[in-house]
């Protein structure tokens, strides 16, 4: 493949659905669409649940859940990691040795598996790697 594949954590999908998130809204929106247009974005289940969640029960103006089913089911056409029983070793490891939480190291074992190279995330540390994939903020110059 030309293009290595950009995993988007659940925070940046749920910026560029909240009308009232402003300058970060914009940015995430700009981020989603670049990915979309070159067609290296990568997500997992877990990530479309927690965003289905979040739109239709936690941001300021949910969703209903059949609107925020529209918001989340076009993303299932990017490269898509579906967890199953043989990934719980590889994301306790990473919980130990990288000192993550659960659902953290459930992240960032999906973006290794689709072998990603970019991780957007606003709650993971930007610049850290794991092996060949990197952590960037998109609210974060540089």
């Amino acid at each position: 493949m030309a293009d290595e594949l950009e995993f988007v954590d659940t925070n940046i999908h749920v910026y560029a659905a909240d009308l009232e998130a402003g300058v970060k809204r914009t940015q995430a929106l700009a981020l989603i669409h670049r990915l979309w247009n070159e067609q290296v974005g990568a997500t997992s289940l877990q990530v479309l649940h927690e965003l289905q969640n979040v739109l239709s029960r936690k941001v300021r103006r949910p969703l209903s859940p059949q609107d925020a089913l529209e918001r989340v089911e076009p993303l299932g056409a990017w490269a898509l990691h579906r967890p199953d029983v043989s990934d719980l070793r590889r994301v306790v490891a990473l919980q130990t040795q990288h000192k993550l939480s659960f659902w953290d190291a459930m992240i960032v074992n999906s973006a290794l598996e689709l072998g990603c190279t970019v991780l957007w995330s606003e709650d993971l540390q930007t610049g850290r790697q794991f092996g060949a994939l990197t952590i960037r903020n998109p609210f974060v110059e540089g």
